[in-house]
């Protein structure tokens, strides 16, 4: 028990006196924590502007959508059955239908055509059964069950484009492509900046890292002070990272606002919840363990006393 309380207090000790003598260095500690900051805020901050963008534009979903229009008169039991046929497809995510009824209520509310509806002796609308397709459905499958339904004796019309579902998986890839690479460059960045920054370091205590070692310290004992330097700017880092995100997204929002309102939108900018902030942080400190272990087990085994 006394082994172990020995233990965690010269962890302790060693995680003060990092953090202690990086305030001994306020500027340059400075510039390396905003840097990490920076370099972790960019990815993030592409995030959630990726977020952002599928909010504004209702969300990536609708835009797979087809319709599928039935012929005039076509009993509303009839449609129902096709959209349970259509529900069941494994290519189809889901199936909503649009009675006659219902899409002539819809116009009715519409300034433009209400008055124009009022005077029709009959309802011209079809029904409409508005299919979603599965996200990973191949275009040759969907265009094979457009077809399908084209050839039904019951459809009028099958409203389908298919160039949307190939720019929009090319969209969502090129989005997701961009942000891995961009993330892993500023990753890799953050890795060799705390490296460095450790290097430094190492090389200004070169004198009391061989005292150490020749009173009989162990490489692993003289890294420890090192490791918990690279966490704190780590954790700095991702620290600011967070405050220069969420201060991004604060000097958007009243424009966002201003906009919105032109459109009669309720638009309002997404954040960073606790979850994605959590990860930045954490992902921060084991960048910062990663980067000050690299850099200390490389030159520490150079170090050894005269």
């Amino acid at each position: 028990m006394k082994k172990l309380n020995t233990y965690f207090r010269m962890h302790a000790q060693n995680c003060i006196g990092a953090l202690g003598a990086m305030t001994r260095q306020p500027l340059a500690s400075s510039l390396t924590i905003a840097v990490i900051g920076i370099a972790l805020a960019m990815p993030s901050a592409l995030n959630v502007i990726v977020q952002n963008g599928r909010a504004v534009a209702g969300g990536w979903d609708n835009i797979r959508d087809f319709s599928v229009y039935l012929k005039p008169n076509t009993p509303v039991e009839r449609a129902r059955e096709l959209r349970d046929q259509l529900d069941a497809s494994p290519v189809v995510e889901s199936a909503r239908m649009i009675t006659a009824d219902d899409a002539l209520l819809e116009f009715q509310d519409d300034p433009e055509f209400g008055e124009l509806l009022t005077t029709l002796e009959s309802n011209p609308l079809p029904h409409t059964i508005v299919v979603r397709p599965t996200e990973d459905v191949r275009p040759p499958d969907l265009q094979e069950l457009a077809s399908a339904l084209a050839r039904r004796s019951d459809v009028d019309l099958v409203k389908l484009d298919t160039d949307w579902v190939r720019r929009l998986n090319a969209m969502l890839d090129l989005v997701r492509r961009g942000v891995w690479i961009a993330g892993s460059m500023l990753l890799v960045a953050v890795i060799v900046i705390i490296g460095n920054t450790i290097r430094l370091d190492i090389q200004n205590r070169r004198e009391e890292i061989e005292v150490t070692k020749l009173i009989g310290a162990s490489n692993a004992f003289v890294r420890r002070p090192f490791l918990y330097s690279g966490l704190w700017y780590g954790l700095g880092g991702g620290l600011l990272a967070l405050a220069l995100v969420g201060y991004g997204l604060y000097a958007l929002e009243p424009p966002v606002k201003r906009l919105a309102g032109l459109y009669d939108s309720a638009f309002t900018v997404l954040d960073l919840d606790i979850s994605e902030s959590l990860v930045i942080i954490g992902i921060g400190v084991l960048l910062g363990l990663a980067g000050s272990w690299l850099a200390a087990a490389r030159h520490m085994r150079r170090i050894e006393p005269r």
